[in-house]
């Protein structure tokens, strides 16, 4: 078989597995792993690997890496500064020391336990991106600071590389020589792309943007010199790909650069993937499988309760501090990296490669499904999560608490633009209304015009109870929710059975965007169904039509 025909069989194999991924609702990554394994030599041996794939995957890892150092936003950090610092180091040296003693007590040699135990610290900010932004809660408090720990991690990654690079680098010939001459190959490369950042990024950049075309070549084209670059000095190329990344992260263009890039990355890391999945063993891992449970076990619950304990401390309310702790249930594609990099520099052998792989697909796998129901999940532990929350939570405290709301005639939940826009149009008419949202920003915004707003999530029946329901007549919900997608629109079921369990009287209005989706509200009880794109059309068509507009005759069909 050709080069050309492996990889299309590859790709034609991807896809049907991946729909098969979808449908199971597991991210891609997944996916690919597994037809890796299934194609790769463990499997039915259909691609025997080449330098063409392995070409791809490390272009597709230095993309990777060049594109977490675009998008490295030190900002974030300092917007939860201790919180995103405390929880996000302490979860790191939790694992990593945790994870060391565990594989020490497994029976792995000191330097393969340490490989493994660095592996199992770094959780995937590009998963829990996506599940959280799909359940439209990147913006709620808990998703906020896992973006700042997860940001934490990130750096942790970049420091492991550098220690990686330079332990390579002193480990080989030469030893102290090639050590300093890795390390000053390296402030070489930190300086030009500091020189190349201050003087020459913007106006380049801003040029070469008129020409998207050019603008996405020269971002891959910087990336693979970066990563080149690195290698040539003795350091890595993935740490090359991401010094590249952060010297175009200053730039006005780097979220056009990141959206462009995105798609093509994900492309080259199906090459990775399946390679990596390739380099799994089932005869070497098959009397392992005990050691992998044991450490995926302590991934998928010992990450989230250390994560739970430190914002519990630092006085985080434990529903918080439980969905922030779900999104560090998992090993990460970094993860996989940094392994695959240790067998390269002939650090680790495959088993170690294989055992993280196999521990990686188990906890992406389940964790996955954690966040997806993390409603559910914290309805049925709530009862046991009182110890990580402190008497009273002082971190939480500065927005309003349900039981001292105002009492108003409407609660409006969900502030964003549709929300905003229903709340100037009552105020408009003097009803008033109470908002209510799971994002500080928008409560914030909201109470800056002056109208009353509190912080909570309503899929939270404890919160749902201590609204003051009494005295309000309608409850709207201006946030629509799709139907189908992994589970989301449970938010909508929640929030109708908590507000019946706290004996609410009053009407009930939700949000749809889809007919179906209307049809289902209606069947779990709304009173009314709020249509944003239905509703629009329907006043615009009613405004033009009163203008004088008048309808057009029918075309007349004239034989050919």
């Amino acid at each position: 078989m050709s080069v050309f025909e492996e990889v299309a069989a590859l790709l034609a194999i991807a896809s049907v597995v991946g729909l098969i991924g979808v449908a199971a609702r597991q991210p891609l990554i997944v996916s690919f792993i597994a037809v890796g394994i299934l194609v790769g030599p463990s499997g039915f041996g259909i691609v025997t690997g080449g330098i063409v794939i392995e070409t791809l995957a490390r272009l597709g890892i230095a993309l990777l890496l060049f594109l977490v150092g675009l998008k490295l936003d030190i900002g974030l950090i300092r917007s939860f500064g201790r919180v995103a610092v405390a929880t996000g180091l302490g979860q790191v040296a939790f694992t990593s020391i945790g994870g060391f003693v565990i594989c020490l007590a497994l029976g792995m040699g000191a330097v393969e336990a340490l490989y493994v135990a660095v592996a199992l610290t770094f959780s995937s900010t590009i998963i829990i991106v996506k599940l959280l932004s799909d359940k439209r809660e990147i913006d709620a408090l808990h998703g906020r600071i896992a973006l700042g720990f997860l940001i934490v991690q990130d750096i942790c990654v970049v420091v492991a590389m550098i220690v990686l690079s330079a332990f390579d680098a002193a480990a080989g010939e030469g030893g102290a020589l090639a050590l300093a001459s890795a390390l000053g190959g390296g402030v070489a490369l930190v300086a030009v792309a500091g020189l190349f950042m201050r003087y020459l990024a913007e106006p380049l950049l801003t040029r070469m943007a008129r020409e998207p075309e050019l603008l996405v070549v020269f971002a891959i084209g910087w990336a693979a010199v970066g990563a080149a670059a690195a290698d040539a000095v003795g350091l890595s190329k993935e740490l090359g790909g991401l010094l590249a990344g952060v010297s175009l992260g200053s730039t006005s263009v780097r979220e056009a650069i990141a959206a462009r890039l995105a798609s093509l990355r994900d492309f080259l890391l199906l090459f990775f993937f399946l390679q990596l999945g390739g380099l799994f063993n089932f005869a070497a891992i098959a009397d392992r499988l005990g050691e992998a449970a044991i450490l995926s076990v302590f991934v998928l619950v010992g990450n989230p309760l250390i994560v739970m304990a430190i914002m519990g401390v630092m006085g985080y309310r434990k529903r918080t501090s439980f969905l922030a702790g779900l999104t560090v249930a998992q090993i990460s594609e970094f993860s996989l990296v940094f392994i695959a990099l240790g067998h390269a520099l002939g650090h680790v052998g495959l088993e170690a490669v294989g055992l993280t792989t196999l521990v990686g697909i188990v906890t992406i796998g389940l964790s996955t499904y954690m966040i997806v129901y993390s409603a559910t999940l914290y309805r049925w532990l709530e009862r046991y999560l009182s110890p990580f929350e402190r008497r009273r939570a002082v971190r939480e405290d500065h927005l309003a608490e349900a039981d001292e709301a105002p009492h108003r005639p409407i609660i409006l939940c969900g502030l964003g633009r549709y929300g905003t826009a229903i709340a100037e149009r009552l105020a408009e008419r003097g009803v008033g209304f109470l908002g209510v949202d799971f994002d500080p920003e928008a409560v914030r915004a909201f109470q800056r015009r002056g109208w009353p707003a509190i912080y909570g999530d309503v899929s939270d029946p404890i919160f749902v109870a201590h609204l003051p329901l009494e005295t309000a007549t309608w409850v709207v919900v201006a946030v629509p929710h799709t139907v189908g997608v992994l589970g989301y629109a449970d938010t909508n079921d929640a929030l109708v059975s908590a507000l019946r369990h706290a004996g609410f009287r009053g009407r009930i209005a939700l949000t749809a965007n889809y007919p179906v989706e209307a049809a289902r509200l209606k069947g779990i009880g709304a009173d009314a169904v709020l249509s944003p794109f239905a509703d629009a059309a329907e006043e615009a068509v009613n405004r033009i039509l009163g203008l004088g507009v008048q309808p057009a005759e029918p075309a007349r069909v004239t034989a050919a």
